[in-house]
């Protein structure tokens, strides 16, 4: 079973935060949001409540033009947010955070994915598996 949706990229994009990753529904991102990959999101949190109910670990896939990254993170069971999914190689948790202890940040992606993201027709496919 998997869980996906799509955001879009935006001129703004820097993708330089060490520690997080961010998707988001605004619309506009600004460059102090260096951890936003993603912008325009189209997820559902009761979709994702569903599907993250009773797992601890979960694998994140990116996909944008011919490229694909895999994030691998600890679940909080406690995500709630409806408008931004927060992704943290730390284990703090707010109700912002979906997965803790990740693999990958915003500033490990790969470089050709990040210039992707620059492009604000730039489509991507983000899997939770």
């Amino acid at each position: 079973m998997s869980y996906s949706f799509s955001a879009y990229g935006r001129k703004n994009i820097t993708a330089k935060h060490k520690t997080t990753l961010e998707f988001t529904k605004d619309k506009e991102v600004t460059k102090k949001g260096d951890c936003i990959v993603g912008a325009k999101a189209d997820f559902d949190l009761k979709s994702i409540k569903k599907f993250i109910k009773n797992k601890k670990k979960i694998r994140i896939k990116i996909k944008a033009g011919d490229f694909c990254e895999e994030i691998r993170c600890e679940v909080n069971p406690n995500f709630g947010d409806s408008k931004e999914i927060v992704i943290r190689k730390s284990d703090f948790i707010s109700k912002r955070t979906l997965g803790i202890n990740a693999n990958k940040a915003a500033a490990d992606l790969n470089k050709k994915i990040i210039e992707l993201l620059k492009n604000p027709n730039q489509k991507l496919l983000i899997s939770l598996s």
